[in-house]
């Protein structure tokens, strides 16, 4: 055998090697994705979110909306459901950034990917207490139990209800509302 034929078999083989490995790790991945979610819905911990949102409003773990929806918010801070939450740029792209890479739809976690499917058939709302999800999973709740409450107030305030919000955990075992007590479905 020639130089030029060993040097084509190298090449060839490594070439083919270098493939497969790239191929199988894409088809890890996939059966990664489909495979059991590892969370119900992953806890809120960036430490810029945190800071600059939690100081508001409850800090929403990012996998509660779709990127689409994420991305409306963020790109409208100056009017931010009625105040000015702007930031200086890096601090923006760096909270979009977590939130969009976290949204519902990019984790593999089990509350995000039904929010997705029950969502896909609409344009990208701008409030998780809009979304289909959220609607369906509070519709017994009757309005003086939210609205009418001086303790909640609104159906946006997650933690007031949901005592382990913070720790993304929304079993409805674990709500009490106050002023009526623990609920039960």
């Amino acid at each position: 055998m020639n130089i030029q034929t060993t040097l084509a078999l190298i090449m060839t083989t490594t070439l083919g090697t270098a493939g497969l490995a790239v191929a199988d790790k894409d088809s890890y991945a996939l059966d990664q994705w489909k495979a059991t979610p590892k969370t119900y819905l992953n806890k809120a911990e960036h430490e810029q979110y945190l800071k600059e949102c939690g100081s508001c409003h409850f800090a929403y773990q990012p996998g509660l909306l779709p990127a689409a929806s994420w991305e409306r918010i963020m790109a409208n801070l100056s009017d931010h459901f009625g105040d000015n939450a702007e930031l200086p740029a890096t601090e923006t792209t760096d909270i979009r950034n977590y939130l969009l890479n976290n949204a519902a739809g990019r984790v593999n976690s089990s509350l995000p990917k039904k929010i997705l499917r029950d969502s896909k058939a609409q344009q990208p709302v701008m409030r998780i207490t809009e979304t289909p999800y959220f609607i369906r999973k509070h519709d017994e709740i009757k309005p003086k139990m939210v609205k009418d409450n001086p303790e909640v107030r609104s159906f946006s305030r997650c933690d007031a209800c949901h005592t382990r919000a913070a720790d993304a955990s929304y079993n409805e075992h674990e709500v009490k509302i106050p002023g009526y007590g623990r609920w039960e479905d």
